[in-house]
């Protein structure tokens, strides 16, 4: 790795409070490489949530295994514990959980079932930089943890991913695994990938891990501001930050009481109309996307808190360059739709 790379880890590292950081390629390299580092192979099964993106269910597909979704939390949309011993086999190799749209996951939860169990825990922070459980930094609690610095992330290099671990044997595989597999130069001893990351997005992850605080914290204010002025309107259910951590405010999203996915997606078509850019994460849970539906039989009502959730929330912008006046605009055009 080159001297950017080198500097980009030890920052993050201090950053999140671990021993180790690798630096790859993106997000979904990281989680694949995560995967291989905890021999996840053909014959395993990972427990992972649908209510996500599909990135974190198609690495296990990418390591051999198989995916079991399990259902989510109606108040945080992670996945939910008492959901997860039900469905853990001898099969069961990992838990990966997912810090949806910045709130932290239950880890103590999925930690403690994990040393009963002997799995690893695996968590995808892809939306969560910053983002704290219980005063720990998510990325010191699992096993790994995995980040995506995407272009829309708080945190960007325009493509890129890191792996935070206090485990020295998985930080020493993990470095193996990006580079073909090397022990040194040339040296092949296991399976590996061109999952690097260069110089340049390593200098672009500095640049804004300086800033990291600042945009955290605007991001804060802006959902705080979203909440409070949002707060009177009883038709919807608004995020919250977790008792004794903190959100990362990578999304707000709101959900329309009882409402079915065509009325919420109108009252996004509306928004958008007045050029608020709302969004809907996610519309249809992954167990149900083509792909895992016909490879593994899921079918409509298999996890009920995930779909309605799929049928109800919807996001609103928070990010840095939102302004108080932005707020308010947004705040008076979803009065006017929700009515």
């Amino acid at each position: 790795m080159g001297p950017k790379v080198l500097e980009f880890e030890r920052s993050f590292a201090k950053f999140v409070g671990t021993k180790h950081a690798i630096a790859l390629a993106s997000g979904t390299a990281a989680l694949h490489a995560a995967l291989l580092a905890a021999d996840v192979r053909t014959g395993d099964d990972v427990l992972v949530p649908s209510f996500t993106f599909a990135a974190t269910a198609s690495a296990v597909l990418l390591a051999g295994a198989r995916p079991v979704f399990v259902d989510i939390d109606k108040e945080s949309y992670c996945m939910k514990p008492d959901s997860i011993e039900s469905v853990i086999t001898r099969r069961t190799k990992a838990i990966m959980p997912v810090h949806l749209y910045g709130m932290p996951a239950d880890m103590d939860s999925m930690m403690d079932l994990a040393h009963q169990r002997d799995l690893v825990v695996i968590d995808d922070a892809a939306q969560a930089h910053g983002a704290v459980y219980k005063e720990r930094n998510v990325g010191s609690i699992g096993n790994m943890t995995c980040f995506s610095f995407y272009a829309g992330k708080n945190l960007t290099t325009g493509e890129g991913g890191m792996i935070t671990t206090n485990d020295d044997d998985y930080a020493k595989t993990l470095r193996m695994i990006r580079t073909h597999g090397e022990e040194r130069p040339y040296w092949i001893t296991r399976l590996g990938h061109n999952y690097r990351m260069s110089e340049i997005p390593a200098s672009i992850g500095l640049a804004q891990l300086k800033k990291l605080h600042l945009f955290l914290e605007k991001r804060r204010k802006n959902a705080e501001s979203l909440t409070e002025k949002l707060s009177m309107l009883g038709k919807l259910v608004l995020p919250r930050e977790p008792e004794g951590g903190k959100h990362s405010w990578y999304l707000y999203t709101a959900r329309l009481r009882g409402a079915n996915a065509g009325k919420r997606n109108k009252v996004v078509e509306k928004l958008r109309a007045k050029n608020i850019e709302a969004s809907i994460y996610y519309e249809t849970p992954v167990h149900l996307l083509p792909l895992y539906r016909d490879s593994f039989g899921y079918k409509r009502g298999a996890l009920p808190e995930t779909e309605k959730a799929a049928r109800q929330v919807f996001s609103l912008p928070v990010h840095p360059k939102i302004s108080p006046e932005d707020l308010d605009y947004i705040v008076e055009n979803v009065k006017k739709v929700i009515v």
